[in-house]
Formats: structure tokens, sequence, C-alpha cells
């Protein structure tokens, strides 16, 4: 078998059916033998960095890992979307093809060192050299792909493995790396006890996941301890959906990137916080003070990760191993060890309801020629189906249905780019969550993030996917606005605000069906027939920029209030 036989096949046995990539000349071998063996379906974009952010959100999606190739060429374009998969905890098998070993010394044209670029953002960066190898190198990058805290693994492959032969006797794959978490290690059983004895004794708790409980799919894990211990369940914005928003004990975002002032006080008044899956980052704790002072509350912790536990906060308990498993263990535990529990039946409806009203009801006068953002989300949550994914970008994209918008089925059903934050995110996830979805995909973006990916909306219509791209327009560079004007009292516009572009045009030029919402009334109908259309879809609305507006950034709310400024909370 040639090089290029070799990787479609062991692809195949592990479970492959797409890959993300762009063509080059170093990877022509390897396509030629596709076309004519394998049904793998070859998802072609416009840009590496689409490529990336696609297959990020292809596997958080499907839980499988997912495939990205590119060529030499462009080989450093695909850094953003390895980078956010790699603070993620995303695996992505990542090929990039290169020209013959050593090429590069006699400075052949792209050559440059691609095992050292990616050797900081990947568990481990692979040079394949030998054709014979290859089954034992893809064995090991889906096992380290898929294991302990899952991440990308780079394979380097010179164009010359495509077509060099071999006698291969090692074509198979371990079924136990297809999906992740591969294994599901519990953590310490004694350490376990000793969490679930804080927990009885604690007079305010709350659970606070991140993304981890999603990657580890621990939603009904975590519901059941909640609802055996009437514990209040918030998330990060990464962590948004570890559990319906809709249920009783769901606080919903905490945090400083869609943390309501309801459910951020909520969790500063807890007594005891019990972080699942979550490195308990800048933004999911408002810059570490999110929890008042750490020397009045009781801290637990429970990461697959070794390095997040106990990393930011002083620990009572500090546990290593998978959110699902542990957690279901300890909820067996607490069955069977205390039969006869009764804890007060919490239901915090009426207060996120509240405080949902407050801000859809709140009418705050927009800006000459802006309509709400609150408004569209509040149609978007009325009108999604249950098998829509929304994704959305840091900005005004992200801000305000992260903190509005209810996931009502646990699960990944809005993602966002909230590890690294990089502009350009949200189309590409929308198209990588197409792939990986039958129902419709919202995919929220502004102006400052969509001239990053203009070339593949051309992608979106060539897929038939039932994609819209909405876009919250404002001509700056919104969120660095907001925070030069609002915290550092700079005149911002001289380096965040840029000419006006007609996006719509732009959008029929690719063949989208377009609207242009100019007023509140034009929102539900609007969203209703894009959603319904099968096709692509584009959406502009101008909103304000959030120093005219203030979202759901505590630090930015305070500055609104000092400088009586209209803000949502």
């Amino acid at each position: 078998m040639n090089g290029a036989q070799v990787i479609l096949k062991m692809l195949e046995l592990h479970g492959v059916t797409h890959v993300f990539g762009l063509p080059g000349e170093t990877t022509i071998g390897w396509y030629k033998e596709w076309q004519s063996s394998s049904d793998i379906e070859y998802v072609l974009t416009r840009d590496e960095r689409t490529a990336s952010y696609a297959a990020e959100a292809y596997a958080k999606i499907t839980g499988r890992p997912a495939v990205l190739e590119a060529p030499s060429p462009g080989v450093t374009h695909c850094t953003p979307g390895i980078t956010e998969a790699f603070l993620s905890s995303v695996p992505v098998i990542f090929f990039s093809s290169d020209i013959p070993v050593n090429q590069d010394k006699k400075h052949g044209l792209t050559g440059v060192d691609q095992t050292a670029m990616y050797e900081s953002i990947c568990k481990e960066s692979f040079y394949l050299t030998n054709v014979k190898d290859i089954p034992f190198l893809l064995r090991r990058a889906f096992r380290v792909a898929t294991s302990g805290r899952p991440a990308p693994v780079h394979i380097r492959v010179p164009i010359n493995v495509f077509h060099d032969e071999a006698e291969i006797a090692d074509l198979y794959a371990d079924s136990d790396y297809s999906r992740y978490p591969a294994h599901r290690p519990v953590a310490d059983h004694g350490k376990i006890r000793k969490a679930i004895d804080v927990l009885l004794a604690a007079k305010k708790p709350a659970i606070v996941c991140g993304q981890g409980a999603l990657i580890s799919r621990a939603g009904e894990a975590v519901l059941a301890l909640a609802e055996l211990l009437q514990i209040p369940v918030g998330t990060t914005t990464p962590g948004k959906g570890t559990i319906p928003e809709t249920h009783p004990l769901a606080l919903r975002v905490v945090g400083a990137r869609g943390g309501m002032e309801y459910s951020n006080t909520y969790v500063k008044e807890a007594d005891c916080i019990f972080f699942v899956g979550s490195n308990t980052d800048s933004s999911g704790t408002n810059h570490w003070k999110l929890y008042g002072d750490p020397a009045e509350t009781t801290f637990l912790q429970l990461d697959v990760a070794e390095a997040h536990v106990g990393n930011n906060y002083p620990l009572k308990v500090g546990m290593v191993g998978d959110a699902r498993a542990t957690l279901e263990y300890m909820v067996e535990l607490i069955r069977a060890e205390h039969p006869g529990l009764s804890r007060p039946t919490l239901d915090l409806t009426e207060m996120k309801r509240t405080a949902l009203d407050a801000v859809f009801n709140s009418n705050i006068e927009m800006p000459e020629g802006t309509v709400s953002p609150v408004k569209l989300t509040q149609a978007l949550d009325k009108l999604l189906p249950p098998n829509a994914i929304v994704t959305a970008e840091p900005g005004v994209a992200a801000i305000y249905p992260s903190a509005l918008l209810s996931v009502r089925e646990a699960g990944r059903r809005y993602i966002t780019n909230y590890s690294m934050g990089a502009l350009g995110y949200s189309v590409p996830a929308g198209i990588g969550a197409a792939f990986a979805n039958d129902g419709p995909v919202i995919s929220f973006t502004g102006d400052g993030s969509l001239a990053f990916v203009l070339g593949d909306f051309e992608t979106i219509k060539r897929s038939g996917k039932n994609i819209t791209v909405i876009l919250t327009r404002n001509d700056n560079y919104g969120w660095i606005r907001g925070e030069a004007i609002l915290l550092d009292d700079v005149d911002a516009p001289w380096t965040t605000d840029f000419g006006a572009v007609d996006y719509v045009k732009v959008a029929e030029g690719f063949g989208f069906r377009t609207a242009r919402i100019t007023s509140e009334d034009q929102i539900e109908a609007t969203l209703a027939e894009a959603i319904a259309h099968p096709g692509a879809s584009f959406i502009e609305m101008r909103v304000p920029s959030q120093d005219k507006i203030v979202p759901f950034v505590p630090p930015w709310i305070e500055a609104a209030k000092e400088k009586k400024l209209p803000y949502f909370y």
C-alpha cells in the first residue's frame, strides 16, 4: 500500500466520515488516492483558518475527534483553530503536508519547521517519514487526542510519503479512541466521600460547570447530584447547556461573559462552590473576583486535568477524574449511604423569570438607526427548534445570547470560542456544526469578525446546508471600543471604527437569501423565514456599540453606573 492508502484506511477504521481542509501541491498525492478509493467526505473551505475552526466545532458537536488537513503554504493559517481546540480541550487530528524531508534546508519553497510550530499548541506533534509507521502513529494520534484532557495532535507528512509504498501488517484501529473521552477514570474514592460530607454540611452550595462537563457529557450526572442535594447549577459561557437552563435548579450562565446580576450574586453569596470541569479562568470568574473572599468560601473541584485542580482557588477537596463517571459514583454513594436524605426543595424559576423579564421588558431606548440585540435574542429563543445549533463569538454576537438564550435540552447546542476569543470563529464553526448535525444552524457574528471569513460564504452556499448568518453590525470593533472607553477613558474610535460595507449585497453575490432588519417588528418574521429556508440565509441588523448600551459585563456595568449610561444586567 502507498502512504495515502494507509492514511485513508486508518481514518476509516477510526470511524472518520468528514475531513476539513484546503488543497495544495504537497497534498495532491493524497487527493488522487482519496478520489478513487475512499468515501470520506472532504469539506473544501476557502481558508485554512476556516477549516481549522470548522473542525473544532465539528468535534464539539459530534463527540468524535475531527480531522483537519492543510498544505505547507497554508500551514501557519491553522494556528487560530488549533489554539482554540487546544485551550478548549477538543481533539483534532491535524495533518499538514510538507515538502520532502530536509528540502527546507535547501530553502525549498514553503519549507518551515512545522513540528516546532505546533508542539506548543498540540498534545503531540509527529513527523511521519515512513509509510510503515503510519498505522502505529495514527493509533497513537487518536489515543493521545481523546485520552485524559482531550486536545489536538499534529501529524506532519512529507509529500513523498503519500506515494511511497510498504508492506503493512498492522492495519487496525482501537475503537475506544474513536470518541472522546476515551476513558473515564473515577476520582479517589476517599476524596469523593469527603466532598459529599462538605456538600451535605454546606448551607448555600452551588455547582459551577465549565465546558469540561460538556466534554464529559456529564449533564445527567450533574442533574442527578443537583436534584439529590437540591444544589443550584451555574455554568460558564463555554459550559452553557450542561443541564437544561429551564430546569428549576439551573442558575444559567455565571461570570463576566454572559452572567447576569442575579446569577453572579447567587454564587458570590454561596458558602460552598463545587467546580466541575472548569479551569476557573478569568472570564468565568470575573478575573477571580466572582466568589468574593476565597477565605470565606469552601471550594471543591473535579477535573480530569490535574493541572487545573486547585490552580486558582484553595480547595477543601480536589478530585482528579472524569466528570460523568465520578459524579455518577458520587450519586451512587449518597443514595447508598444516606438513604433517608431529605433536602428542602429549591426552585429558581421565578428568580430567573423576573431577571429575564426585566431585561426583555426594559425598553431601553436604542440609538438612532439601531435595533435592540435583546429583542433579537428574545425572538430567536422563541423560534429555535430543539435540533438547532447556535454559534457565536466574542462581542455583541455572543454576549446577548450567552445571557438570554435558553438551552432547553442538555448538550452542545450553543458553542463559542471563549477559550482564546479570536475574531472570525462563528461562521466557520457554523460550517462545522452543519456537517455534524441535521438541524438548522444560526451563526451570530459581528462585522469585525465577518471580514475575516467572507470568502467562506461560498463554502456555505456550496454545502447546501441550512445555515443562517446573523450580522449584528455596528461598524467598529465594539468590544475593544467598550473596554477602552468604559474602563480606560481612552478615545477609542481612532483605533476601533472602520468604514461601512453593504454586507447584504455581498451576501447576495454569494447566492444567499438576504434580509435587513431595521425595526423590532420585523425581527420575528425575518428569523422564522430564515430558519425555515433550507439553504444559506443572511440577516443584517444594526446594533449599538458596547459603549452606548452596556451589556452583561460586570466591570462595564459598574462603569456605566458611574457614567450614567444605559446598561443591561
